[in-house]
């Protein structure tokens, strides 16, 4: 089969599994490894909203192929592969090295595709990106597949003068173009975020399963999530989906929320083949009362199933709780605190409320039937001290108490790593908001990826704290959360240990990795050659338990009786679509994201 479009996801480092990278705690609370092989959601949109126009669109996870299994061969993968053009994201900036390793692998296997890049941190360095000869067109902005549409069917017709495409950054006669970003769709309700229609339909179609995986372990644990918004209403000074970072970015001023009719669609369809949680990404009091409201009263006509994951910002009353548990049967929460200390929260704009505010929005949560609450904190932040980092073990321990000892609760605490995100305040105006960055440039984002251990990949330091004292402080909270857990029976004996363990030995690599850098090169090599598979073991789950995270499932998917069934109406629907496509009835290159008598191509 030739595709229109094959999208890659890339590991962080290309040669993960050959480097010794001491990754550390820097993925220990989001479900994919230091890997970070949980691709954006946004490449199961561009598929979806492709194929609707008949056009044929492959998703290959590379990161994780490579991760499950040691010897899968990436270039043997892709020179089998046939299509027209290559899609590589770039939307999380630890990405940045990997991405550019398979450009270049596309390239030499490949040098007449070409290469397009998109994403959050691919749209922050569209100019740099265009530096790199592996890279022929950046497309710019949150919402690209529209854009990718046109791109694609002026490549088919041989266009050379793609000028007439917004947001797209291209090469012409050595000449870099970048066409004026001015497309920033005020409707979402075109797009399917994330499209698992079209991820069900290439797995039946295409008989692989594996190609397409979410992340390491996503059969086990099938998780699944729902974009709500884009852009946001806060402006928290680390965010790169901050308000100002938005603006900056990607040109949207305001943010743009998805009808709560279309999530109402997406939930009903997770629920046909899952029976894991279903995360609701952002905060969706960010719409308003009314738009909270009418959401609430479309789950309650619902029959639903699964358990409902909540992100909260900002204080919650007793109403929102009540209202939400009436309108749904089992939900969690996830709350990101950053800090105990409420100075530094006003300052960093997440959760700008008084403690005892906190505490009362986990009280209403765990009286009004809320399954779980993750509560996570963060060291490496702006005005935090390394004593104001382990104050936060003290607040979990008063939270703790407070709420009567409530096991439901769950606690974390993780580093800001390794970046500061581009287009965030911080990353901006570094000096006003405490920070001295190190990272400037798409190459030193590179370049710091390949550093043998997390403490030389952070990008910045703060006015408060080293990047050696912000490692300190991780480890050395880590260490009284991890007894704080096992004093309230939070984790197991054996869990304690096991953490501990890591956390030594992972302060013990520390030590050892500073001392190989001081070494000449054949030495050093040698050296971090020796404790790379050591360094291995303690690489994930460094600093919490690996099942802490997870949420309890007594089953996994939907009857078979159901997955057998959507496939084959989504196989229905393909052939349908393809019936229509021949005849006309849609026309692939009608879509333009201008009105009146403009057209794209």
């Amino acid at each position: 089969m030739v595709y229109d479009l094959v999208l890659l996801h890339p590991p962080t480092v290309y040669d993960f599994r050959k480097e010794m990278l001491f990754t550390g705690p820097i993925s220990d609370v989001v479900p994919s490894s230091p890997v970070f092989e949980m691709y954006p959601i946004g490449l199961t949109s561009i598929g979806d909203y492709l194929e609707r126009y008949g056009l044929k669109v492959k998703i290959i996870n590379i990161a994780n192929r490579m991760l499950m299994d040691p010897h899968f061969d990436v270039e043997k993968k892709l020179r089998r592969i046939k299509t027209k053009s290559f899609g590589i994201d770039l939307h999380w900036l630890p990405h940045a090295h990997g991405s550019i390793e398979l450009a270049n692998i596309c390239k030499k296997l490949h040098p007449t595709v070409p290469v397009m890049f998109g994403g959050l941190s691919s749209t922050y360095f569209h100019e740099e990106l265009l530096e790199y000869p592996c890279v022929d067109y950046v497309v710019r902005g949150d919402t690209t597949e529209k854009l990718i549409l046109m791109l694609l069917n002026a490549l088919d017709a041989g266009h050379r003068d793609l000028s007439m495409i917004p947001n797209l950054s291209w090469k012409r006669d050595g000449e870099h173009i970048h066409n004026p970003h001015t497309y920033v769709p005020d409707s979402l309700d075109d797009f399917n975020l994330p499209g698992y229609r079209y991820v069900i339909r290439s797995v039946f179609k295409c008989f692989n399963l594996l190609d397409p995986l979410p992340y390491k372990g996503w059969l086990h644990y099938p998780n699944t999530a729902i974009l709500t918004s884009k852009g946001c209403n806060y402006n928290c000074l680390i965010c790169g989906g901050s308000r100002d970072a938005y603006a900056l970015n990607c040109n949207r001023k305001k943010i743009l929320m998805r009808s709560p009719q279309s999530m109402l669609e997406d939930i009903s369809l997770i629920q046909r083949f899952s029976r894991a949680p279903i995360f609701l990404l952002n905060d969706i009091r960010e719409g308003g009362k009314e738009y909270v409201e009418e959401f609430f009263d479309g789950l309650s006509k619902m029959n639903l199933k699964d358990e409902l994951v909540f992100e909260l910002f900002q204080y919650v009353d007793e109403d929102f709780f009540e209202r939400l548990h009436k309108a749904v049967p089992k939900y969690s929460i996830e709350i990101t605190l950053e800090s105990s200390d409420q100075e530094i929260r006003r300052v960093n704009g997440k959760f700008n409320c008084t403690n005892k505010k906190i505490i009362e929005t986990l009280q209403y949560a765990l009286q009004h039937g809320c399954a779980k609450i993750d509560l996570f904190f963060m060291t490496g932040i702006p005005g935090q001290s390394y004593q104001s980092a382990l104050d936060n073990v003290l607040f979990c321990e008063k939270i703790h108490n407070k709420c009567g000892n409530d096991s439901r609760i769950s606690y974390f605490i993780a580093p800001l790593a390794p970046f500061l995100d581009p287009g965030s305040p911080a990353y901006e105006h570094p000096e006003l908001h405490g920070y001295r960055k190190f990272c400037f440039h798409l190459e030193d984002f590179r370049q710091a990826m390949l550093s043998p251990s997390w403490k030389y990949m952070l990008s910045y330091e703060t006015n408060a704290m080293t990047r050696d004292e912000i490692v300190r402080a991780t480890y050395d909270s880590a260490l009284l959360l991890n007894k704080f857990k096992l004093k309230y029976g939070l984790i197991q004996q054996d869990e304690y240990e096991e953490i501990e363990y890591k956390i030594t030995k992972s302060l013990e690599f520390m030590k050892r990795i500073d001392q190989m850098l001081l070494l000449p090169e054949d030495d050093k090599q040698a050296g971090l050659a020796l404790i790379k598979r050591e360094v291995e073991e303690v690489n994930r789950h460094s600093i919490c338990g690996k099942n802490e995270l997870k949420w309890e499932v007594s089953k996994r998917y939907a009857d078979f009786l159901s997955l057998g069934w959507i496939g084959l109406e989504l196989l229905g629907d393909e052939i349908l679509r393809g019936i229509r496509c021949k005849l006309g009835i849609v026309d692939r290159k009608s879509v333009s994201v201008y009105s009146g008598e403009e057209k794209g191509f």
